[in-house]
């Protein structure tokens, strides 16, 4: 299979000619939404960049324990190539390309099909950030919660927007 190209689409009223997508749909998890754009969707990669958290509270996540929201995406657009990704990073440190200026910015990636995450990585790497692979797209869920505890850290002022969990190699 050839990767799929770092081209970007959205589900609209228009056919999709790209390869991947933005989210189509405001809130996650929507699994209605989600189907009623599995048609345009399929065969292309969609990144999921939510940290599914309840906004009311900020004291916990709104899918079900041992899940992901990228999981529920992705048994909606069975068809797709569901990556989870962003999710960890503020987006302070992708536009200056370092955590709190001492870190490099690396951006999470997991997923099951190789050839998308090697594209979104190499689109990220193109844009002078770091990519690394953390695995299935069941390490969502981890992804997830330590996209949780970052958002409530800085929501707290325990930490700055443009601080974060850096990660060195």
């Amino acid at each position: 299979m050839a990767a799929p190209s770092p081209t970007s689409a959205t589900a609209s009223p228009a056919p999709s000619t790209g390869r991947s997508s933005s989210s189509p749909c405001p809130t996650l998890p929507s699994p209605t939404c989600w189907r009623r754009t599995a048609r345009e969707l399929a065969g292309k990669v969609v990144v999921d960049i939510t940290n599914p958290l309840d906004f009311a509270t900020f004291d916990s996540l709104v899918v079900p324990a041992g899940s992901s929201a990228a999981a529920q995406i992705a048994a909606a657009l069975p068809d797709s190539h569901v990556l989870k990704a962003f999710n960890t990073t503020f987006a302070g440190t992708l536009t200056s390309g370092s955590v709190s200026g001492a870190v490099p910015t690396t951006v999470l990636i997991a997923g099951d099909d190789t050839d998308a995450k090697a594209t979104l990585a190499a689109a990220i790497e193109a844009g002078g950030l770091r990519a690394l692979d953390a695995g299935a797209l069941s390490r969502a869920h981890e992804l997830e919660a330590v996209g949780f505890l970052q958002l409530t850290l800085a929501a707290s002022e325990k930490i700055g927007w443009t601080g974060g969990f850096g990660l060195v190699k």
